[in-house]
């Protein structure tokens, strides 16, 4: 007997799987491998005029499009800003929103948990990255349909353009102004379109320095059952 679900999906065209093929004994060297290299992923803050070839942008765009999303919808949109007077207005926007989070809208308790990483309201790598990747959610518009998951689904596509970015030796930060309406504005995008990330991309400036953190170990993270 056939259920109704396989029945359905044996409606629609479905093309050959071409799986990775990799050697059982090869497979944790190549996890290892991939885990060295994005151990030194690190958020940076200091960047180097050094321009960004387009092609490196686009592959990235391109990876993080391959992400899984709800009913293959693929809610997101990627708005590579590189025009100088375009970043200084989205500086001066996302400050003015900083400056009311660390005035107002903070609580004491999250205030002392981005201590160590000495953040504030000024935003100078907005404008000093040679590049602003301004990450949109998709939703239901006049061309657009009804997404599914879109969170999730943005955040894994993030996921994979910070890690493509990383491996071509760009450096990245993550940041999330709130509210972040006016980045509809700024990047000309319609409403249905909702800003999630702001990530600037660039090479680090000469002698960029990080906070030095250090992540969890693997058996704060793993759990076996």
């Amino acid at each position: 007997m056939v259920d109704s679900a396989s029945a359905a999906a044996s409606s629609y065209p479905t093309v050959p799987l071409r799986p990775m093929t990799v050697p059982a004994h090869e497979a944790a060297a190549r996890s290892r491998s991939f885990h060295d290299v994005m151990a030194r992923r690190r958020t940076v803050r200091d960047y180097s005029t050094r321009p960004i070839p387009d092609e490196v942008l686009e592959w990235a765009v391109r990876t993080a499009s391959t992400a899984p999303s709800g009913a293959h919808v693929q809610p997101w949109r990627f708005v590579v800003v590189t025009d100088p007077e375009r970043k200084r207005r989205l500086r001066e926007a996302a400050e003015a929103e900083e400056r009311e989070f660390y005035a107002h809208r903070a609580s004491e308790e999250w205030l002392a948990a981005l201590a160590p990483i000495g953040t504030d309201w000024h935003k100078p790598f907005l404008e000093d990255a040679p590049a602003v990747i301004v990450v949109f959610e998709v939703h239901k518009g006049p061309g657009s349909p009804r997404p599914y998951y879109t969170k999730e689904s943005v955040g894994i596509a993030v996921g994979l353009l910070l890690a493509t970015l990383h491996q071509a030796g760009l450096a990245t930060l993550t940041h999330t102004p709130s509210p972040m309406r006016f980045l509809n504005e700024v990047c000309e995008r319609p409403a249905e379109e909702r800003a999630a990330y702001v990530i600037p991309v660039g090479y680090p400036a000469d002698g960029a320095r990080v906070p030095d953190l250090h992540r969890k170990p693997l058996d704060e993270v793993l759990v076996r059952l």
